[in-house]
């Protein structure tokens, strides 16, 4: 159902990538203030995974992921309005709203990892990831058809991916709250409470994976947790701030130049395609080599990508899109071995509201990167917002390459770091 419902929910997703900075330029008049909406529908994205993630913890992962989805449409009705009566005062707050709906697309990959054992982990937010590609990439291929469907009905043709993403998120909202059961993270939390019921079945659950992941939590987490935590948290968003902040103003650089929206449409689906597509591979390397090492080859990866950007001809469609693939895959790496990290290190029962907070930074992280692309544009040109991104990811590899000094195993753990009491030292 996971799988089912991020196919729906891609093409809704991508709307404000393709065509938010165009829009706002459009209604705006300034190229300086392009950023804007993207800026403000991850703004929305940060409140929506603290609600979402509070939601979630509360009363499980059904309600929570389905309310989410359906305040993403309501918010993509609003831009659609405002855009058919030219209202800026009504635009700004629908791409906030509209952003509490791309925040439900990215806390879904959690959901993904509430029943994988710690062995699979990545390969199950991979899946989950993997399964938003179709919707992804087809949604910037539609800008043309949905643009035309708008003119027919008296809306500017920008917002026409917003009627797309509008009933892709309803649709998305009614298929979780109806067929998602049993609820993942509620299942989660019960299997770990029944594992922890008697000696031999709380030894049983720690021994399946590293750091105790699945063990019920006792007394606040090991400091090798929380520095895990904020290992994965960083990662990620680096990862999300160098992605939105060069892919935001790719599209306004490629119009100023020449380019068609359908070719910028085409540049943003390559993108979207390797944000999303590499997403099983991915997850297995995650797995297989590890997270941090995954997680460090973000860096080099957003780098080629800022550099092949920077120095492409302006009026070349094929070697901007080569850099926009970079940009998807160092972003996907950073994501998922990002969220692995952070999963790995949490019990079922704190695992919702943290995820949530840790998805508000990449949110507002990305917003902040959205609104200085635009910013960074009109101060100077597009190659050297791409260079600076490109440079800004490289501070991945110090901050993967860390690793904190864990305490003396001890009897009653459930594994470095992990949740049970300390009872006396561990010997032999």
């Amino acid at each position: 159902m996971l799988v089912l419902a991020q196919i729906m929910s891609g093409a809704g997703l991508t709307a404000g990538i393709t065509v938010g900075a165009l829009l706002a330029e459009e209604m705006l008049g300034s190229t300086g203030l392009a950023g804007v909406p993207s800026a403000l529908f991850t703004a929305g994205a940060a409140l929506g995974a603290l609600g979402i993630g509070r939601l979630c913890t509360r009363w499980g992962r059904r309600p929570g992921l389905a309310l989410g989805y359906a305040t993403g449409a309501l918010g993509s009705v609003g831009v659609v309005v405002a855009a058919a009566t030219g209202s800026v005062a009504l635009l700004f707050p629908a791409l906030v709203v509209y952003g509490m709906g791309t925040a439900t697309g990215l806390m879904a990959r959690y959901a993904g990892a509430d029943l994988a054992s710690p062995a699979r982990r990545g390969r199950a937010v991979s899946a989950v990831l993997f399964a938003t590609t179709l919707g992804a990439v087809t949604g910037p291929m539609l800008v043309t058809p949905a643009g035309e469907v708008a003119h027919a009905w008296g809306v500017p043709r920008l917002a026409g991916p917003f009627l797309l993403a509008a009933a892709a998120f309803a649709a998305t909202a009614v298929v979780l709250a109806c067929l998602l059961r049993p609820d993942p993270l509620r299942l989660a939390q019960e299997l770990a409470v029944r594992a922890a019921g008697g000696p031999d079945e709380g030894a049983d659950a720690g021994e399946e994976g590293d750091a105790g992941t699945d063990g019920p939590r006792a007394g606040a987490a090991a400091p090798a947790g929380r520095h895990d935590i904020a290992v994965g948290t960083t990662v990620m968003v680096l990862a999300q701030v160098v992605m939105i902040g060069i892919m935001t103003m790719t599209p306004v650089h490629m119009l100023a130049h020449g380019h068609s929206a359908q070719a910028a449409g085409l540049v943003i689906s390559l993108h979207v395609g390797a944000m999303f597509l590499p997403s099983p591979l991915t997850g297995l390397l995650v797995d297989r080599i590890g997270r941090r090492w995954v997680a460090r080859a973000s860096g080099p990866l957003l780098l080629a990508a800022g550099a092949l950007a920077a120095l492409s001809p302006a009026g070349s469609t094929p070697a901007l899109g080569a850099a926009l693939v970079l940009l998807g895959l160092g972003w996907n790496f950073g994501l998922i071995s990002g969220t692995a990290i952070v999963t790995d290190a949490l019990p079922p029962d704190r695992r919702a509201t943290t995820q949530g907070l840790v998805d508000v930074g990449l949110a507002a992280a990305g917003a902040a990167g959205s609104l200085a692309s635009g910013l960074v544009v009109a101060w100077d040109d597009y190659p050297a917002l791409a260079l600076m991104g490109g440079l800004a990811a490289l501070v991945v590899l110090p901050v993967a390459g860390r690793s904190p000094r864990r305490a003396p195993r001890t009897a009653g753990t459930t594994g470095p770091g992990g949740w049970g009491q300390c009872q006396k030292p561990y010997e032999g």
